[in-house]
């Protein structure tokens, strides 16, 4: 108990040691030692030596944050996702955060839970740490956002689909055409009653997309959907497998299912294992994004595969190289699988 006090000063000394101090014990101008913990600039091996020991010493901690806010031209890239449970935004943040790492900047992210309002303040409050740019997903903001983005003089890069006008630049795919070419295969292979199994459709703007573009493309084949059921929420390998089993009820004589995405797909894998019902020949199943979990059931999964480690390095080095505004089209990739 007597040393609560002296530990606790402790940790309230190392928490207020000043780079004037680290200057001092090292013997070098604060400009010197700026140089050398930025890694910027000129300074010999010596200073460099000296500067770390006074470092480790004195227990310093760099500021970063003050130092971001003194500078319009920091370092810093902000990311504004929808969520972290959806594999897709891991993977984004996976492929940006190399490249941005070895350009000397740094990721740093929200979630905005697919809410529009809680994306508008979680951009305010990234701006006012002035990034060098801010990364979104798609293009659709409230008005306020874009008014920010617009205003902020900021470089802005929308990732993950290219179906609407970009504040600056856009990285991605077609989310209309995935749907469309979801729809041109199954009709291929001889699908005529088809439903559809999805989740949130007006907060994921991306997947309403998709689904908008599938069913056009079956009206126009002369097939139009059949049924569909969309469930509240996000998507989960547990909706997917409760979609598919409401479907069912209403829709028996369904003969193939497209789902919103993998996640939801492998749900209804699951549905059809517990009720012995045959994949393909009973039950078609295709999803969308090309998880690596869909590759190693026992039947891999039929579904589009999306760019997204690369849709991330390719936004990162639009932004530290300081590109000017354009649409980046990386397309995707159909895998035929073994469901449909």
């Amino acid at each position: 108990m007597d040393g609560e006090p002296k530990e606790s000063g402790d940790i309230r000394r190392l928490s207020s040691v000043t780079l004037a101090e680290v200057a001092e014990a090292a013997g070098l101008g604060e400009s010197t030692v700026s140089r050398v913990l930025r890694n910027e600039g000129s300074f010999s091996r010596k200073a460099r030596a000296r500067v770390m020991e006074a470092v480790e010493r004195l227990g310093y901690v760099p500021n970063r944050i003050a130092g971001t806010l003194a500078s319009a031209g920091s370092r810093l890239v902000a990311f504004v996702i929808p969520s972290l449970s959806n594999i897709v935004f891991p993977d984004l943040l996976r492929g940006a955060s190399g490249v941005l790492e070895a350009n000397q900047h740094q990721a740093v992210f929200a979630v905005t839970d697919y809410d529009p309002g809680r994306e508008e303040a979680l951009v305010a409050a990234m701006l006012a740490w002035r990034p060098t740019a801010v990364v979104l997903a798609g293009f659709e903001h409230n008005e306020g956002t874009r008014k920010m983005l617009r205003a902020s003089g900021r470089r802005v890069v929308e990732v993950l689909d290219l179906d609407g006008e970009p504040v600056d630049i856009a990285v991605g795919f077609s989310n209309r055409a995935a749907g469309r070419e979801s729809a041109a295969f199954l009709l291929k292979r001889g699908y005529r009653r088809i439903g559809y199994v999805g989740h949130d459709l007006e907060r994921d703007t991306r997947a309403g997309k998709r689904h908008a573009g599938f069913c056009a493309a079956l009206e126009t084949a002369g097939f139009p959907l059949v049924d569909r059921q969309i469930n509240a929420g996000p998507s989960s390998v547990e909706s997917g497998r409760q979609g598919l089993e409401q479907l069912l009820a209403r829709s028996p004589g369904l003969d193939a299912v497209y789902f919103s995405n993998d996640d939801m797909a492998i749900g209804g894998y699951f549905h059809c294992l517990a009720r012995g019902i045959s994949i393909p020949s009973q039950l078609a199943i295709f999803g969308y994004n090309g998880l690596d979990i869909g590759r190693v059931t026992p039947q891999p999964l039929s579904t589009i595969r999306t760019p997204r480690v690369v849709t991330g390095q390719v936004a990162a080095e639009l932004v530290v190289s300081n590109a000017p505004p354009q649409m980046v089209d990386l397309g995707f990739e159909l895998i035929e699988g073994a469901t449909a």
